[in-house]
């Protein structure tokens, strides 16, 4: 599926697994699930690993690769869980999570999420997990365990990988805030998602597709990250990023 498709009214739409007689995979389990990656390669790799209902009861009723196409998708299916990377065009994973608050709330068809991302910074955990999603894992993850935690959450649970979970304990096992960096807490949301894209080596032109923004505004918010940061050039800016394991 392209991302264009994506954008159109039927965004996201993916084409009914098979399934066995009963509708579900090994062991009577169905549950029906979202993904939303801003990467195509990595949400066709995820669908062939754990889409084939037959065998895993897990079907894949949508698709999404930014913010907006995300809350359409899952208003329109209404899937049991949702995987959520955190950064995404338009606001990332917890702008997804703050606009289907309702869906998360709701008592009888809760939309369950749990984060799947490359990152593993702290930050980053704890961000989604104040949002509301039900636990983190990064794309380490083997196919067994990922549709075994997505069954988990879909009941209830909270997941996460190992070492992440230790992020969580500390931020709410204490009544204080968790670290703040002041250097990161000076920039928006906005300088934040061009930062992480600049220290992925996107160019501006790619930065400004992604986001869906001109490349003067790119430029512009670029300009305000090294100032707000006392950096000198885009190396400088990917260095220190990579120090924080932003990207």
């Amino acid at each position: 599926m392209s991302d264009a498709t994506e954008a159109n009214g039927t965004a996201g739409a993916a084409e009914p697994a098979e399934t066995d007689p009963a509708g579900a995979g090994a062991g009577g389990r169905h549950v029906r699930v979202v993904l939303v990656d801003d990467h195509r390669m990595f949400r066709t790799g995820v669908q062939a690993e754990i889409g084939q209902t037959a065998e895993t009861g897990v079907e894949v009723v949508g698709e999404a690769a930014d913010v907006d196409q995300a809350v359409a998708v899952i208003t329109a299916t209404r899937p049991e869980v949702v995987l959520l990377d955190v950064h995404l065009p338009g606001g990332g994973g917890v702008e997804v999570l703050r606009r289907c608050a309702a869906l998360m709330a709701d008592a009888e068809q809760p939309v369950r999420f749990l984060a799947l991302s490359v990152s593993d910074a702290a930050e980053d955990v704890i961000g989604v997990i104040r949002g509301g999603a039900r636990g983190y894992v990064t794309k380490t993850i083997t196919g067994t365990d990922l549709v075994d935690s997505i069954f988990r959450v879909q009941e209830g649970d909270a997941v996460f990988s190992p070492r992440l979970a230790g992020f969580v304990l500390d931020a709410f096992a204490s009544t204080d805030a968790p670290p703040v960096d002041e250097d990161l807490d000076r920039l928006t949301q906005r300088e934040r998602e061009v930062l992480r894209l600049i220290a992925r080596g996107y160019a501006y032109k790619e930065i400004a597709k992604q986001l869906f923004i001109s490349v003067k505004t790119v430029e512009s918010h670029v300009s305000a990250v090294l100032r707000k940061l006392q950096l000198s050039n885009r190396h400088e800016l990917t260095r220190w990023a990579t120090a924080r394991r932003l990207v």
